[in-house]
């Protein structure tokens, strides 16, 4: 007797008939599997949807709309192709095999129909329509539970007719079992009976984890809340993401009860359970970078070949357009968010290839403005103030749920491979900033919290910006000046102070940059609008940059830096020695940075100069910088490579000399 379309068989043979198909052969897959010598793990098959869609469109809906069935269907046809693929090597006697109880298909849906809005919404977007079928989120890992061992069924057999049935948990009732009210065995005749008894040894437990996803504040207007969702994860799914990681779950959408509470209405939570988990912490963004677009960045810099820094100026003047000027301001910010290359030498020391930027100026210089444009042209990004963090929320905090200790991630941990701006640095207590101590210089956070034990990754740019202590006082040190201590400023590889100073040229050029703006029909005569990098622009162009360049310093830029750590060694007292041995990662950072600004491979003396000039605009006292002016004044000059002799000249005249 054949099976039709409502027998499950059908389904399960034509599943098992596609993973052996020529076209579709999973076959590499079984042979991995069926190699490996435990037999009681659980193993993953990945599955494309779209290759699914394109084989059999039947078997591609059914999964996407009855996912909770046919997904069991879907492991058991993999289970079936496995024996086979088994009894193909079980002929080579080179092969040691051993039947697997457990293979989960695990659906990746890239490439396919599902990634439209409908089926891939964000989390805040999540509503009951959705319920059911193979939906797809994007965000953040806030929270990581612990791995549970969780029954996931167990046999009853009928005292009546004698016949076993097999009882599943229920995610609705927070996986409790719950026996049915009669024999469930289908016969033409049901048996009706009512008693049951538990059948030994024959439970099945699985590995368990609950993680709370996060959507990305990013993707949210101002004064949204990024929602959050809990998600499920067995067997091989668990403990493949931490917190702080970017992830993208696929799985069915289902609810459960939330606690039973006296006189309160008991409300169902939505619950993903995963099917298929991807770290995408590598990626970062989904940045299309298309060959047309590198086409342009080539052509950009063929034009400027024989003038460089006119180049490079023309880069810069797309950071912040807005605020006229400020070229020290903007320089630093480009050459913190590309950042160097990161060391690890033989011993796996590391280190970072981050940079750190501190902005201390008086109100009105505009740090906050610069800080929300680097937000946005960062891939990855968390902004907080200083009165709104505390050491818990920039770090990691412990919180006690459902009678469990949980780690949840901070700002510093969710801008892991990106970008944390916190406003106001001034206004935090002095614990809280000693809290980021670690997390700038050796880009982890060790924490011992609740009896849980780990250290996490912050591998992130830190961009701080500050108010000075009441009138900044030059004769004073800038820790007196900030109330931030020594090491926590030594961390910050540039350090820049905006003074808002008296200066009536100055005041009347930025007066008539401010009214021109306000004139649509007028454009400032110092910069031609049209010609200013979009942001779009902007943000591919760094992308492209931190993945394609790695430079390496060349002898003449060694020659330079070392030069100028040396002479900043015999300057420095014993208190500040341990200043300049990071004075010269920094220089390095820099200088890289720089290179991969210029859109090249190689540190040159140029990178060197330039890294040389950041460091000594951070000072406070700079015999190259103070001839130059202050860094609130300074412009954009019109022949920059013809300057760029004189900086050198300043470098060797008050530096090397």
């Amino acid at each position: 007797m054949m099976a039709t379309a409502d027998d499950p068989e059908y389904w399960t043979q034509l599943m098992a008939t596609y993973l052996l198909h020529p076209e579709t052969d999973h076959s590499d897959q079984l042979r991995s599997i069926s190699s490996s010598p435990d037999f009681n793990l659980h193993f993953p098959l990945y599955i494309d949807f779209a290759e699914l869609l394109d084989y059999d469109p039947r078997i591609a809906h059914l999964i996407f709309s009855q996912s909770n069935t046919y997904l069991q269907l879907f492991d058991e046809a993999a289970l079936r192709t496995h024996r086979i693929v088994l009894g193909e090597m079980a002929g080579d006697e080179k092969n040691t095999v051993v039947e697997k109880k457990y293979i989960h298909v695990r659906i990746n849906i890239s490439g396919s129909p599902l990634e439209c809005p409908e089926t891939f919404p964000s989390i805040g977007r999540v509503r009951v329509q959705h319920r059911g079928i193979l939906l797809t989120l994007k965000g953040i890992v806030i929270r990581s539970g612990a791995i549970k061992m969780h029954e996931g069924e167990r046999k009853y057999m009928c005292h009546k007719c004698k016949n076993s049935f097999t009882v599943h948990p229920e995610v609705e009732a927070r996986n409790s079992i719950s026996l049915p009210s009669i024999c469930p065995i289908q016969k033409p005749k049901p048996c009706g009976g009512t008693k049951f008894q538990y059948v030994e040894n024959t439970i099945v437990c699985h590995d368990y984890q609950e993680i709370k996803v996060q959507e990305s504040t990013q993707v949210l207007g101002v004064g949204a809340i990024p929602r959050s969702i809990l998600v499920i994860l067995k067997d091989d799914l668990v403990d493949v993401v931490k917190a702080g990681d970017d992830v993208i779950v696929t799985g069915l959408l289902t609810a459960r009860w939330s606690p039973e509470l006296k006189d309160v209405r008991c409300d169902l939570d939505p619950v993903l359970i995963a099917n298929n988990v991807r770290r995408i912490n590598e990626l970062k963004s989904e940045i299309d970078i298309s060959d047309a677009i590198v086409m342009k960045f080539k052509q950009f810099w063929d034009h400027f070949k024989d003038t460089p820094l006119k180049g490079r100026n023309a880069i810069l003047r797309g950071i912040c357009p807005q605020i006229f000027g400020l070229f020290t301001v903007k320089l630093a910010v480009a050459l913190t968010l590309i950042g160097g290359v990161q060391h690890v030498d033989a011993s796996g020391t590391r280190v970072r290839g981050e940079s750190h930027l501190l902005l201390v100026g008086d109100p009105g210089t505009g740090k906050s403005q610069f800080l929300k444009f680097a937000a946005k042209l960062s891939n990855r990004s968390v902004i907080t103030t200083g009165l709104g963090s505390t050491s818990a929320g920039l770090t990691v905090t412990a919180v006690k749920d459902g009678g469990e200790w949980m780690l949840e991630a901070g700002a510093l941990v969710l801008a892991d491979g990106g970008l944390c701006c916190i406003d106001e640095f001034d206004s935090m207590r002095e614990h809280d900033r000693a809290t980021i101590h670690e997390a700038m210089e050796q880009q982890t956070i060790s924490v011992a919290k609740a009896g849980l034990v780990t250290t996490l990754s912050t591998k992130t740019t830190v961009f701080g910006a500050t108010n000075p202590k009441g009138h900044y006082d030059p004769d004073q040190p800038l820790s007196v000046n900030t109330t931030l201590s020594g090491p926590l400023l030594s961390r910050f590889d540039i350090v820049l102070v905006l003074l808002d100073t008296k200066n009536p040229e100055w005041d009347a050029v930025v007066s008539s940059h401010i009214l021109s703006e306000a004139e649509p029909d007028r454009t400032s005569n110092d910069e031609d609008l049209a010609n200013i990098w979009p942001l779009s622009t902007l943000k591919r162009y760094i992308h492209y940059l931190k993945e394609k360049f790695k430079p390496v310093l060349t002898r003449e830029a060694e020659t330079v830096i070392s030069s100028y750590y040396q002479l900043q060694r015999k300057s420095a007292t014993d208190n500040a020695a341990r200043t300049t041995v990071r004075m010269l990662e920094s220089l390095i950072r820099l200088a890289q940075a720089h290179a991969r600004l210029m859109f090249r491979n190689e540190v040159t003396r140029l990178d060197a100069v330039t890294a040389i000039l950041c460091i000594e605009s951070s000072m406070t006292t700079s015999a190259i910088v103070d001839c130059i002016g202050n860094a609130l004044h300074s412009n954009f000059t019109d022949n920059p490579d013809q300057e760029c002799i004189l900086a050198v000249f300043l470098c060797i005249k008050c530096s090397f000399a």
